[in-house]
């Protein structure tokens, strides 16, 4: 095991964000989650301080003894800085109910940041794997590898006729949620994307926002994921959100052209604008920057915006987040002077030398 400075982490952007998966220029990054607990041990709700304490020590040395893992980064959740803890949020690295818990936890990450393994978070354990684009098979096979490891060196709750034991019920039998992160900005624009949420819904599958359970979409982005995992094998809730996500896409893309060919002048207009504002602005605040780096971010796609690429956008969606901004900065800011600092980076990073040349002709 080895320690990354988080503030090392905050210079640079994990795969999951490099942009050039399959389908990437709608598709953010595919994501599948188990959650596992100890057969030795109550539910994190039921369980003691030093139950928790004891949970935690386990996994580190089961997760210590796997060769392929040596280099893994380790941190003790339970002593980062609040700041700390909402960075990891930030980069998707653990959930924000591993950061706003109390007692013993942690979380391992690899290098690339594509895998965590949250301990004592909701369940005993979290693995998560996170893949750029549409990547569902190859995420599964590697956290699969990544469960079999585990399961040689710890015994897992499990029941032979409902499967793995977990805190939550929608969680029980497989303990897998399949996730994809979308940027679905035109079926919001032709106000389509209610008509998608309540046909998911019918289906099975859930929505939610950028930052999972109980968020907000903003910038547009939505994860889709399977509800329910009782009676279901692994393969077949892969293959439930894997069918449907090709149909959003092209849902989007249709909502894409019509929007190109009916309304280009508009939809010009509303993409240099937010350019416009992101180049110039003196203060802005998180919220309004996803929303305009949404809009860009398609642009982009559409040829309305020329010399930016959208792995950049990419970034400026996480490190203009509150936390990364201050890590970044390398000192605490209140929230005007977050919005400051947040117009100087964007200024820092999308501003051109040409005066605008890099807005695509009408």
């Amino acid at each position: 095991m080895i320690s990354i400075k988080l503030d090392e982490l905050a210079t640079r952007c994990g795969e999951w964000l490099r942009g050039q998966g399959p389908q990437s220029e709608i598709v953010i990054s595919s994501r599948i989650r188990l959650a596992r607990n100890l057969a030795s041990f109550p539910f994190i709700r039921r369980c003691s301080d030093s139950d928790r304490v004891a949970i935690d020590k386990t996994f580190r040395e089961a997760i210590g003894s796997v060769p392929a893992w040596k280099d893994l980064a380790y941190y003790n959740v339970a002593e980062l800085p609040q700041i700390d803890r909402q960075f990891l949020v930030e980069r998707q690295l653990i959930s924000r109910e591993l950061c706003e818990a109390q007692g013993a936890r942690s979380v391992f990450l690899d290098a690339q940041e594509t895998y965590s393994l949250m301990i004592n978070e909701e369940d005993h354990l979290r693995m998560q794997v996170m893949h750029s684009g549409l990547d569902l098979e190859s995420a599964w096979d590697q956290i699969s590898q990544m469960d079999d490891w585990l399961a040689d060196r710890v015994s897992f709750a499990f029941h032979n006729r409902l499967g793995y034991l977990t805190a939550c019920p929608t969680n029980v039998g497989t303990g897998m949620r399949v996730s994809v992160m979308l940027h679905l900005p035109a079926l919001v624009i032709t106000q389509q994307i209610e008509k998608v949420f309540r046909s998911l819904a019918k289906m099975g599958l859930a929505v939610r926002g950028l930052y999972g359970e109980g968020s907000q979409a903003m910038g547009d982005f939505y994860q889709i994921s399977n509800q329910i995992t009782l009676g279901r094998s692994e393969e077949d809730l892969i293959k439930q959100v894997a069918e449907v996500i090709p149909v959003i896409i092209d849902y989007e893309n249709q909502s894409r052209a019509f929007l190109i060919k009916e309304s280009r002048k508009d939809l010009h207009d509303r993409v240099s604008r937010a350019f416009g504002i992101l180049c110039t602005a003196q203060t802005i605040s998180s919220e309004e920057t996803l929303h305009l780096l949404s809009s860009v971010r398609m642009g982009i796609y559409l040829g309305l915006i020329k010399d930016l690429e959208i792995p950049t956008i990419n970034k400026l969606f996480i490190h203009t987040q509150p936390a990364h901004l201050q890590k970044l900065r390398g000192v605490p800011l209140e929230t005007a002077d977050r919005n400051v600092e947040r117009a100087i980076y964007l200024q820092d990073h999308l501003r051109r030398r040409d005066n605008g040349g890099a807005m695509g002709q009408n």
